[in-house]
């Protein structure tokens, strides 16, 4: 199923949905005493999830649905709990590294690391992102993100997969410039990416990906292209399968020691070639106002963005 947060009109709080391809349904009008929000499911979201999957398939759409064009939408999870953002993809690692003149760093390859960025700066799919004053090196990344539906701390790579809610698109936008005069410090990005990341346009549950997964001792991978585009232009192709770190290991990564709760997102940073900063402003310039970013992976759908000065 996909599970989407949505605004009829535009107007109100963001209330829970199943897309499907002409209309939304609204949950909590499907069923009454359901949670409004995608974030209150997840609060609960052993109890709804084989619901919500009997609601797709028999909900009574008439009096609960809500057409396409009617439903604004907006991130799965519009403010989540907290987000970390991986470092998952070799070939982006080696790249981006590369075309600095520095060498593959081998404590890469100890174990996935992250950094924490802003929950609060979520934005959905069509919605206008803003460059930052102080940028001109705007960017965007190619990324996949789960949200966690079970919470947990300490959790085992083999049994990390049970808590993943569903996976969605995400788009880590970075302002080049600003990111490298700051990590110059050592501390991590920062003001470089605190400005915007989008996410969306639904989350899918592992269900639905089902036939294209390939299983291994680390977790799973999912055989899926993924692919950038920019005012209609591809720039970046690449494929899920690719990951070097699973969702699994990030998750055992990130709750080593610290718990992680339902609503929390976790991105599995850039797949190779998956942003202007490795393939090279020379080739791809850098974003401006104007630009029409569309990041697709196969059957996670679309994350469609503008960028406004």
């Amino acid at each position: 199923m996909k599970l989407v947060s949505y605004r009829r009109g535009g107007q109100g709080d963001w209330r829970a949905g199943l897309f499907r391809s002409s209309f939304v349904i609204d949950i909590a009008q499907a069923i009454p005493e359901a949670p409004a929000s995608v974030l209150a499911l997840l609060d609960e979201w052993e109890r709804w999830r084989e619901r919500l999957q009997r609601l797709e398939i028999e909900a009574d759409t008439a009096s609960c649905a809500v057409p396409a064009e009617q439903a604004v939408l907006g991130p799965p999870v519009p403010r989540p709990r907290s987000f970390r953002d991986f470092y998952a993809f070799e070939e982006h690692v080696r790249t981006a590294r590369g075309r600095r003149g520095l060498d593959m760093i081998p404590e890469w390859y100890h174990f996935p690391v992250f950094y924490f960025s802003n929950a609060a700066a979520f934005v959905g799919p069509e919605a206008a992102v803003k460059r930052p004053k102080a940028a001109h090196w705007l960017d965007y990344e190619l990324e996949v993100a789960c949200v966690i539906g079970k919470g947990g701390v300490d959790i085992p790579v083999e049994r990390a997969e049970e808590h993943i809610a569903g996976y969605c698109i995400l788009n880590d936008w970075s302002a080049r410039d600003v990111q490298r005069e700051e990590m110059k410090v050592g501390l991590g990005p920062a003001k470089g990416k605190d400005f915007a990341t989008s996410m969306g346009p639904w989350l899918v549950t592992p269900d639905e990906l089902e036939d294209v997964r390939i299983p291994g001792e680390s977790g799973s991978r999912y055989d899926l292209t993924m692919i950038a585009r920019v005012n209609g232009v591809e720039y970046s192709r690449g494929r899920w399968a690719d990951i070097h770190y699973t969702f699994a290991e990030m998750i055992a990564r990130a709750s080593a020691d610290c718990p992680l709760y339902p609503g929390d997102v976790i991105g599995s940073g850039t797949v190779g070639t998956g942003c202007i900063l490795e393939l090279g402003p020379e080739r791809c310039p850098w974003l401006e106002p104007g630009d029409v970013v569309e990041l697709e992976v196969e059957r996670l759908g679309v994350l469609r963005n503008v960028v406004v000065e």
